[in-house]
């Protein structure tokens, strides 16, 4: 007598909505980044302190010239994370 114990489990995530990362990164900045990617987020964040530091203040004003590579990067993130989501890979 063999007993088939195989059980089927189901993991369920949601996906991750590009246009809410792009608000949001619009909106916080690099802060935003991490709806979509915690590392891309911390990243951003290290380089705009380092920008500040390195250029004694002057370079506060400059760091909001970084969100459009944050936002595309919280787009590319977020798309990245439903593929492999929904592909399984």
């Amino acid at each position: 007598m063999t007993e088939n114990n195989n059980q089927q489990v189901i993991v369920t995530r949601n996906t991750k909505n590009v246009g809410i990362a792009l608000i949001l990164t619009f909106i916080f900045g690099s802060l935003g980044m991490f709806y979509s990617t915690v590392k891309g987020g911390l990243i951003m964040m290290i380089i705009q302190a380092l920008l500040i530091i390195f250029t004694l203040g002057v370079g506060f004003f400059f760091i909001f010239l970084l969100n459009p590579i944050c936002m595309i990067w919280a787009a590319i993130s977020a798309n990245s994370y439903n593929k492999k989501l929904l592909h399984g890979t």
